[in-house]
């Protein structure tokens, strides 16, 4: 079996509070992209599940990756034998766009369907949620408004349909865990929602990613890019997640210049409602 797993960014992230199992509950509007990893498996005639890797490098053992965790879940709670993985790395590790969480889903997603365990989607939550924040997502992969730890998702409007998408990666990883460690609880006068549902155009001031504050001083490239992002055109621009990518939404195909694209990993048109 062949899949796709795909990236998400963030349409800002509102990070509340600290919780009692050392989580933080976030606020966050998840939105799937076209940027996609390449997943294949097949059934193995060994005992023990292998994983090949290539494209982009991972960091850790093979036997720590995202998706040997889920075939772990589904091998101990429903007995499927072993199988022979590999993954292809396009989207950048420690991006905050997801890739890790998205080929766990995928990865249980597309278990669930070759062995013919007919779990739902509900379900496959569970198991995902056990993997990782983000997994949950990838699992419905339709944009949702993300709350909690991020397992707790409400269906919502694409809002930036008919625009176009760049996102820039600067060639290095910023961690999640040192992201939270330096976040600042600064609290939120509005609802995330309500900032969603005004004009693209005013997002810029209003529309915030809590880590930015934190990351851009450690990280002032990020920071740097993102501005050159806004002076290409773009309409509203953001880290992703906790770093290190940034995207830029633009009201076309925006002329880039040479030091943008060396930062450019992905772009594409969001089609239309």
């Amino acid at each position: 079996m062949i899949l796709f797993p795909n990236a998400k960014i963030n349409l800002g992230l509102h990070v509340l509070s600290r919780r009692m199992d050392d989580y933080h509950n976030i606020e966050t509007l998840m939105v799937e992209t076209g940027f996609c990893d390449i997943l294949e498996f097949q059934r193995s005639a060994d005992v023990k599940t292998e994983l090949n890797l290539s494209g982009r490098p991972v960091r850790g053992e093979n036997e720590e990756n995202s998706v040997i965790k889920v075939w772990e879940i589904l091998h101990e709670k429903h007995s499927i034998p072993a199988v022979k993985i590999h993954l292809h790395k396009v989207i950048p590790p420690g991006a905050g766009l997801g890739g890790g969480s998205s080929d766990a889903a995928f990865m249980l997603s597309g278990l669930n369907e070759f062995f013919q365990l007919k779990l739902t989607n509900s379900r496959l939550k569970q198991y995902a949620s056990l993997a990782g924040s983000d997994c949950s997502f990838f699992i419905d992969n339709k944009p949702a408004l993300v709350c909690g730890k991020g397992d707790i998702l409400t269906p919502s409007p694409k809002f930036i349909e008919g625009q176009w998408l760049c996102i820039f990666y600067p060639g290095f990883e910023v961690s999640t865990v040192d992201a939270y460690s330096g976040i600042i609880l600064s609290g939120h006068n509005e609802n995330l929602i309500d900032i969603i549902f005004m004009k693209i155009s005013d997002w810029r001031e209003n529309l915030v990613n809590d880590f930015e504050s934190t990351v851009f001083i450690k990280y002032p490239m990020i920071a740097e890019m993102k501005q050159k992002v806004y002076e290409s055109g773009a309409i509203y621009a953001s880290m992703s997640g906790s770093g290190s990518s940034v995207f830029g939404i633009y009201p076309g195909k925006p002329v880039l210049n040479d030091e943008l694209k060396k930062w450019l990993v992905w772009e594409e048109n969001i089609p239309g409602r």
